[in-house]
């Protein structure tokens, strides 16, 4: 029986400084949205940037922490699922939205461009339970080779 899965991997830039509450239990909560670009056509057949604008939020106990370094024009890289908001507006509309709930977060530059510390780049986890299933088998063919390591190399196998 196949399962279904449900898997964000996004990387992009903050499009506003995070936003950070608490739950009633005083867990923190951190909502950001990022900027993901695609390449596209224009009309005059150039190439330029269409941006998608993704809303996320991430629960951890070390949310407050990270919601100094999440500023607007941050490069950030995000894995997580995504989740669908359902309420009723106050016109009694039917509304709903969706979302990334992150599961993990990595800083990827300290601002526009700027790459953190020299290509540093810093990641975190929630601390939220995952469910766990069956490992999944990947068909030999798909499977990726082994890297070598340095020993294995020597000067006359390099092509260059």
């Amino acid at each position: 029986m196949a399962s279904d899965v449900n898997v964000v991997v996004l990387v992009g830039r903050l499009t506003r400084d995070c936003n950070l509450r608490y739950t009633n239990n005083g867990t923190p909560i951190i909502s950001f949205s990022i900027a993901v670009n695609k390449a596209k056509r224009n009309s005059d057949g150039s190439w330029g940037d269409e941006p998608l604008f993704i809303d996320c939020v991430y629960f951890a106990s070390n949310a407050q922490n990270i919601s100094q370094y999440l500023l607007k024009g941050r490069q950030v890289a995000v894995q997580g699922e995504l989740r669908q908001s359902k309420w009723t507006s106050q016109d009694g509309q039917p509304r709903s939205r969706l979302e990334v709930a992150v599961n993990t977060l990595s800083l990827l530059s300290s601002g526009q461009g700027q790459t953190a510390g020299g290509g540093f780049s810093q990641q975190y986890s929630s601390q939220r339970p995952v469910q766990q299933s069956e490992p999944v088998q990947m068909p030999a063919h798909q499977q990726e080779a082994p890297i070598a390591g340095p020993e294995s190399f020597e000067d006359d196998s390099i092509p260059f």
